[in-house]
């Protein structure tokens, strides 16, 4: 097939790569001309899009002369308004509609839902008033209505591994939440997951996109530190002051998917 992907960064960059190994034929976008020659060196078809949030750079239309269309976009939601990330999306699904991709990929994350302490499921109902993130409701919702292509919205937890390792960001910090329970996936899963939706055509879905085992915070953090020879937090906060969700992985499970690094204690980092 030809896939398109928006975003060649931290995550898009190992899918591409891990879907030309199976036989796709695979382009992507940068946001500056610096990555995309780094990336047309390492091989891969690469143009330059930013979304401003209007779309700016240098022959991305043909990203939209495509099979599938992945949009993995993190949104800027500590640095822009809610509105922003919603933008880029409008823009992206006009020209969706102008081109000849007839499925989609949109890469949401778990923050969509509210903390209420308990498990959240994709089809727990969600409102722009109820939602723990409104950028990524109000992307979603977009893409949802009116649409002329089949998608699919994955929603991923913390995406982790490799050089990004969860105890590092509180290495020695005071007061650091350590009771409530982790929604991590390493990247390689993400990568797998994101390919085993295209190949098995599992398209008209919601996937939530996180490790079935949900340890600790602290459990993750002093082992993080222990293997890997740094400082663990200085101390944690009182438990029971903080209010937490338990993303269920159940769904992509019931389709045969197999997570190769189930449990977030086991991820694998590079130091």
């Amino acid at each position: 097939m030809k896939i398109s992907i928006i975003g060649f960064g931290w995550l898009g960059k190992p899918l591409a790569h891990h879907l030309i190994s199976k036989g796709h034929q695979v382009m992507g976008s940068a946001t500056s001309e610096e990555k995309v020659n780094l990336l047309q060196r390492e091989g891969l078809d690469t143009v330059l899009l930013k979304l401003c949030p209007h779309p700016e750079g240098l022959g991305f239309q043909k990203l939209f002369d495509a099979d599938v269309l992945l949009i993995n976009v993190p949104p800027r939601t500590r640095s822009a308004a809610p509105s922003f990330h919603p933008e880029q999306v409008k823009f992206i699904k006009a020209m969706i509609e102008r081109g000849t991709v007839r499925k989609v990929i949109y890469v949401s994350a778990t923050s969509v839902y509210p903390d209420l302490n308990q498990v959240a499921r994709e089809e727990d109902p969600l409102t722009k008033s109820s939602t723990g993130n409104q950028a990524l409701f109000d992307a979603e919702s977009l893409l949802q209505n009116d649409a002329t292509y089949a998608l699919t919205i994955v929603r991923f937890g913390g995406l982790l591994g490799v050089d990004r390792i969860p105890g590092r960001y509180f290495s020695g910090k005071d007061n650091v939440v350590g009771d409530t329970p982790v929604n991590y996936i390493h990247r390689d899963d993400a990568v797998s997951m994101l390919t085993w939706i295209i190949t098995k055509e599992l398209w008209g879905e919601v996937f939530n996109g996180v490790a079935p085992l949900h340890p600790m915070r602290s459990q993750v953090y002093e082992k993080n530190a222990k293997d890997l020879g740094f400082a663990p937090p200085q101390s944690y906060a009182e438990p029971g002051q903080n209010a937490w969700k338990e993303i269920s992985a159940n769904k992509i499970t019931k389709t045969g998917f197999e997570f190769s690094i189930p449990d977030p204690l086991d991820f694998w980092y590079e130091g």
